[in-house]
């Protein structure tokens, strides 16, 4: 998935290839789902004739600046991605057009010819990116809302540490939130948090001074690292974690040592427990992915949560089906507010439910066990009651009796 390193590979190869050319055709593709807002005869009129001035970008957003507004602006989602024809663009999973298919790829949503004759497509095979036509793409959503840019404007070490102390939150989830620092991804996050010896289900605010320095000393160098080698994997540190990601659970390691994988922020992370330790009591709960196949980890959902994504992932969750006859699926939405908040109810659900003896259902020996308990229990009451009510019963014939001898006792008197 395509990450600040990535879009930022994707936009020196525009600013060193195709400025100050004049855009002469363009094509764009009839996808109402990514080209978004504009038609796209209107966006291919925008575009031709115009001079291409500059490649900007914040978080994984990129825009193109013309000679005039409105301006093409590319959000890249889960597999966005720049080809520049007979140029060497960084090729990511699940982004890569092949050099034997066809040109422009089939996959291709906005194709540009420049007046000297080369090509520039931006391509989407999963369909989650968004193409827009602004005339200030800073000024509006998504851009507008983006915090700082992981690169070009870190917090510096006392705007971090500020920022994290007011946040009760998993440390995970808080970097996967772009209005928080924008460009920071999945696998980044990971890579981050594992150099800095940083649990990812960690309470940001929980950080000591020397956790957020270190936390705050990796973003840098991991960012910094990642786009000097323009995004390849190939050319990233050996000790990453990054190189082991995709691995199963229980043959995945890094220097020796065991990376484990749990859900936190809403995707799947990899940590490894022996060097990434809790600190306090507080934590938020995640869940254990120990069963997790060879599904490569970038597949899952964008976290950059724009609202075209969102509604069709709450439409994918409402296909699913039902369990239980009155569980109710909730929504993405809900869902994703409940895990970067860093609300504990999912602590609170454990309690409900039964407990569980090596990740396996209660034994039927269990059941039987509690079932005879609550039996006796029962039995104890009734009988409680019945010893009661013989009590009341007794009570009244000794007041009887008592009143019939105090009767007697005043005629023989008379």
């Amino acid at each position: 998935m395509p990450e600040l390193p990535e879009v930022e590979a994707a936009r020196r190869a525009i600013e060193e290839h195709c400025t100050g050319k004049k855009v002469r055709r363009s094509v764009v593709a009839n996808d109402s789902k990514v080209i978004d807002g504009v038609s796209p005869s209107e966006l291919e009129s925008a575009l031709v004739g115009k001079t291409i001035i500059a490649a900007l970008r914040k978080g994984k957003n990129l825009w193109l600046r013309l000679d005039s507004p409105p301006f093409p602006s590319f959000q890249f989602g889960m597999s966005g991605a720049v080809y520049i024809k007979g140029v060497a663009v960084t090729k990511y999973k699940r982004s890569a057009v092949s050099d034997e298919d066809e040109w422009p790829s089939k996959f291709s949503k906005v194709f540009m010819e420049l007046e000297d004759g080369l090509e520039l497509s931006f391509t989407d095979k999963r369909r989650f990116a968004r193409v827009r036509l602004l005339q200030d793409p800073e000024a509006v959503p998504p851009i507008s809302e983006l915090g700082p840019d992981a690169l070009l404007e870190p917090l510096q070490i006392e705007e971090l540490l500020n920022a994290l102390r007011k946040r009760n939150t998993a440390i995970k989830a808080l970097l996967l939130n772009q209005s928080f620092v924008s460009g920071i991804g999945n696998w980044i996050a990971d890579e981050v948090l594992y150099q800095a010896r940083i649990h990812p289900l960690q309470i940001a605010s929980r950080l000591s001074r020397e956790d957020c320095e270190s936390l705050h000393r990796c973003i840098e160098e991991v960012i910094k690292k990642a786009v000097e080698v323009g995004a390849d994997s190939s050319q990233y540190p050996s000790n990453w974690i990054f190189h082991s990601r995709e691995k199963k659970s229980g043959e995945a390691f890094v220097d020796g040592k065991r990376i484990e994988f749990i859900t936190a922020g809403g995707r799947t992370t990899a940590f490894v427990p022996e060097l990434q330790k809790l600190i306090g009591v507080k934590s938020v709960k995640g869940k254990s992915n120990q069963s997790r196949k060879a599904k490569p980890v970038e597949e899952e959902e964008d976290d950059e949560g724009s609202k075209d994504e969102e509604i069709e992932k709450e439409k994918e969750i409402k296909r699913q089906p039902k369990r239980g006859k009155n569980k109710k699926v909730g929504s993405h939405r809900q869902l994703k507010k409940v895990d970067d908040s860093g609300d504990n109810s999912e602590e609170a659900n454990e309690k409900k439910k039964p407990k569980k003896k090596n990740g396996k259902k209660p034994l039927a020996a269990d059941k039987i066990q509690r079932k005879e308990v609550k039996a006796n229990r029962n039995e104890l009451k009734s009988l409680d009651i019945r010893t009661k009510t013989q009590a009341k019963e007794s009570s009244k014939k000794r007041s009887g009796s008592n009143e019939a001898s105090t009767q007697q006792k005043k005629k023989t008197r008379k």
